[in-house]
């Protein structure tokens, strides 16, 4: 037996670590998904992997040859420089360690393993794909390749003098030439346009080849079991990391002559904060991170540019609201002591509650008049159009994109399966397209139940949570009952805080906090369960996987954060009777009324403490966790500094991406994307806010991903994925949640009603003209203080309210005394019909008007088809004829030896007659 090899032992030692076996029947790859792979039988020798030292080139991304480029990298702990009495537990990983090395080697891969230069424990396994396997695994995967130069011309702006300014210099990042492609194939090499075979795969697509066999590869075979896939040699520490490199540092330039460096050009043009106001590189952001990273950046992008726009009309609005709160006429009456200072309001809870003048809440009109007032209602109609013109531009713009990164016809067929998916494929069923038989894991019916197990457990945590938010109402109209009778007095001694820590207040502050508390707990329990459901679903592709999660997340999000905006836009003061008769939660909890200015201002409040704060703690937490973590790992693995570090070490003491990729920053937009749409009518600020936090967001997002962060392995992605259809239920409910907040929760349509139907005062020479004056005293009912029933009126009256009979409330009613006593009146009919009639919307005919996909992109995609179509053509003709033609040549060749033999035939009869 040579030196480089050994014999694979068969491990009869029970686990010694936990994982999710695979003990289902023997696991078989099928050749069209992994073409190269060969089982290592048990006993048989296997090569181990070659050790070379570093050789101090630390800019180096090749082997220590300097030709092999170095596609992958595994990180291990030596397990024989362990200490004596722990090196028995560690065999199994070796053992596992030696056999995966193995598999990748028998399927044609290089490996070289270089200890490390800080720990002499740690050993880092180089991994190369040579060019037959590139070319093998480019048509598995079908990676198109350039097959011709694009004869189309783009168009040129007739603004790019100006806009120039505003891209990354032309003279770092070049435009790239556009190529038409067509799917890789082996034995048509020469119509792809090869100019050099090292660079003809750019590193991003060697590096998801070489992800695509490190997650197939077997580690372990116990007669007909496999085990395979270098994530379970991740989890059960086999294998300490395992990334693709970074081509040099993000702040210095690399010395190797064959290094693009594309992650200095991307931290100097893009990344660095010094550019939120340039635009992204888009075309180099996809080349180094792949297509599933470039189309998260091309959205968040596209998605704060339409946001100039929104938050330039909602600064406007809050403007005009903010320049009339003074002139208000209903805000001037609420704020007069003649009018607002004699109107005695009824107290607003039993017994501990007394009356209150309306001119106490002037403060509180006033501001609401900043954020409810005529440009209010403008404001909601623009932004419903606004939400339909993002949503249809988006996919305008994600067309161009398809077209531009060869993702057009990217279909689920081309995406393999997830390696958890094939490992369980036990049952045969015949396909009902291809109608060829396949494996699949689980039969009709198991699939039926595991989906309704999904369904059942998904709806159970929903409902978790919206009993959750139910407690903490409840808990709000109880200790508004408590403060109502003890804050007051518990506040005597100290004056000055009487007058703004209120019953209403207090409840509100202490109900956030135990919301805050709870969200905060619930996000942590049903991010795991939904991972557990979507595990146990067993999706076919990473694809199905992740858009699978996303839908779950997202509804448990959506219940998270919105249930208390709907739960104080929609409920919150409107349905609570008169003092007379007040509805009461569980038959014993007075139902919660309206701050004295309104729920309005309430919902305005709770939408900027959420976005406010969120942006800042989201922003902090991606800055700094990051950075203050590498820092750490940094110093506690410091050398000194005549030691140079391998361009492999370098990355390995940046931080790992998380399993779930970009799940976290979608889930972040797209909340916000519901805060600036669901709520706007309440607050116009909200796409002031958001467009701030974005232009953040991208360059907080690149500098981690390129300063902080290994590499990420690069995927295919053609879109958002199911992000796309929650973004468009949350558009169509954003046009009727603004609506119904116009109508419901704003005093809007009540004064449009007031305005041109009831007021018309006598003035200005005895011509009838539309007022507002009046307003409050309209919309404010007349209560007599006796109709109070047993137990509920109030335990202590003020001095001025003495000798007075009645109080008044917000509603609209009959007064005592009426035939249709406390009665609705004719009034709260039209307004409810006005209200009704406003909900109505007519903006989703901007779906229907402009197409998904612009004209210039569907011509480009015709030539395309035509000219791939005409080369494969001609070259499944050359084929043909290629193979044809030995077979043609023996046919003709058997013809002529005939027609030459009945020639001589011929001759010599001619001459035996002659003779």
């Amino acid at each position: 037996m040579s030196d480089d090899e050994t014999v694979l032992e068969v491990d009869s030692e029970p686990e010694l670590e936990t994982e999710l076996e695979v003990v289902t029947g023997e696991v078989v790859y099928a050749q069209e998904l992994l073409p190269t792979y060969q089982a290592i039988a048990e006993g048989e020798s296997v090569a181990t992997v070659e050790k070379a030292e570093f050789n101090g080139l630390k800019d180096s991304l090749h082997f220590n040859d300097g030709k092999r480029r170095i596609d992958f990298v595994l990180v291990y702990e030596d397990e024989d420089k362990k200490d004596f009495e722990k090196r028995h537990t560690f065999q199994r990983k070796k053992r596992r360690r030696e056999y995966f090395e193995a598999s990748l080697m028998k399927m044609g891969m290089e490996l070289e393993a270089t200890p490390s230069v800080v720990d002499d424990k740690v050993i880092f396994v180089k991994v190369h794909m040579p060019w037959d396997v590139l070319c093998t695994y480019a048509e598995v995967l079908h990676i198109k390749m350039p097959i011709e130069l694009n004869d189309l011309a783009s168009k040129t702006l007739p603004f790019n003098w100006f806009t120039k300014y505003f891209y990354p210099s032309r003279d770092l990042i070049s435009d790239e030439t556009e190529y038409f492609t067509a799917p890789f194939a082996k034995d048509r090499l020469e119509h792809f346009y090869i100019k050099d075979k090292d660079e003809f795969f750019t590193p991003s697509m060697r590096g998801r080849m070489a992800y695509y066999i490190l997650s197939r590869a077997p580690y372990e075979v116990r007669g007909k079991t496999k085990k395979f896939g270098i994530s379970k040699l991740l989890d059960g520490g086999v294998y300490k990391a395992a990334y693709p490199l970074h081509d040099c540092r993000f702040n210095v330039k690399s010395t190797e002559e064959s290094c693009p460096n594309e992650r200095y050009l991307l931290y100097k043009e893009w990344a660095h904060p010094k550019n939120f106001y340039k635009m992204q590189p888009l075309d180099l952001i996809r080349k180094y991170y792949g297509e599933k990273i470039g189309i998260y950046f091309a959205w968040l992008g596209f998605y704060t540019g339409m946001l100039a726009l929104a938050a330039v009309v909602g600064l406007g609005c809050f403007i005009y609201g903010y320049k009339t709160q003074e002139t208000s006429t209903w805000s001037k009456e609420v704020c007069d002591p003649l009018i607002g200072g004699r109107i005695f309001m009824c107290p607003q809870c039993d017994r501990e509650c007394t009356y209150w003048r309306l001119n106490s809440t002037c403060e509180a009109s006033k501001k609401l008049c900043i954020f409810d007032n005529y440009g209010t209602l403008v404001f909601a109609v623009f932004m419903s159009i606004w939400v339909t013109l993002f949503l249809e531009f988006w996919k305008r713009y994600q067309a161009e994109l398809e077209y531009e990164w060869d993702t057009v016809e990217f279909l689920d067929q081309e995406e393999p399966p997830r390696p958890e998916y094939e490992a369980k494929c036990i049952h045969e069923r015949i396909n009902p397209i291809t109608k060829t038989t396949e494996k699949v894991p689980y039969t009709a019916c198991g699939k039926c139940i595991r989906i309704s197990f999904g369904i059942g457990t998904v709806l159970f945590w929903i409902l978790l949570i919206v009993a959750s938010v139910v407690g903490v109402i409840v808990y709000r109209l109880a200790v508004f009952f408590s403060f109502s009778a003890k804050l007051r007095q518990d506040l005597k001694q100290l004056e000055p805080l009487r007058e703004y820590v209120t019953p209403q207040m207090a409840t509100s502050v202490t109900a956030s906090i135990i919301s805050f508390v709870v969200i905060m707990i619930l996000n942590y329990v049903y991010e795991r369960v939904a991972i557990w459901i979507t595990d146990f679903e067993l999706p076919r592709t990473k694809t199905e996987y992740e858009n699978s999660l996303t839908l779950k997340m997202f509804l448990f999000q959506f219940v998270n954060y919105y249930s208390s905006c709907f739960y104080i836009a929609f409920f919150k003061g409107k349905i609570v009777g008169f003092p007379g008769e007040p509805v009461y939660w569980l038959g014993k909890y007075r139902n919660e009324e309206c701050d004295p200015g309104g729920c309005l201002i309430e919902l305005t409040t709770q939408l900027a403490v959420i976005m406010g704060g969120k942006a800042i703690w989201n922003n902090i937490q991606e800055v700094l966790v990051p950075w203050v973590k590498n820092l750490i790992f940094r110093y506690c693995t410091s050398v000194g500094s005549e030691k140079a570090i391998p361009r492999w070490e370098q990355d390995y003491q940046l931080q790992p991406v998380g399993k779930l990729g970009l799940f976290y920053e979608y889930l972040e937009m797209v909340i916000q994307f519901g805060f600036v749409t669901l709520f706007v009518a309440s607050f116009p600020l909200a796409p002031v806010l958001a467009l701030i936090n974005n232009l953040f967001e991208i360059r907080v997002d690149g500098w981690k991903t390129t300063t902080q962060f290994r590499r990420v392995v690069p995927e295919k992605a053609q879109d958002i994925g199911a992000w796309q259809p929650i973004l468009q239920g949350v558009a169509i409910l954003a046009v009727a949640t603004n609506a119904m907040i116009i109508a419901f929760t704003s005093d809007m349509i009540p004064r449009l009603v007031y305005y041109w139907s009831i007021s018309v005062s006598d003035y200005e020479g005895g011509h009838g003209m539309h007022t507002m004056e009046g307003y409050i005293n309209n919309t404010l009912s007349i209560f007599s203080i006796n109709d109070f029933k047993n137990g509920t009126d109030p335990r202590n009256q003020p001095n001025w309210f003495k000798n007075t009979t009645t109080c008044r409330y917000r509603d609209f009613r009959h007064p005592p005394g009426h035939a249709k006593e406390y009665e609705f009146t004719m009034y709260y009919w039209h307004v409810i019909a006005a209200k009704l009639a406003f909900i109505i919307v007519v903006e989703f005919i901007l779906a229907y008007v402009i197409p998904d996909v612009p004209v210039t992109v569907r011509e480009q995609i015709k030539r395309e088809k035509y000219l791939t179509q005409k080369i494969l053509h001609e070259a499944s003709l050359k084929l043909v004829t290629k193979r044809m033609k030995p077979m043609a040549d023996k046919v003709f060749g058997h013809m002529a030896k005939d027609t030459e033999a009945e020639m001589e035939t011929e001759t010599e009869t001619d001459i035996d007659l002659h003779m």
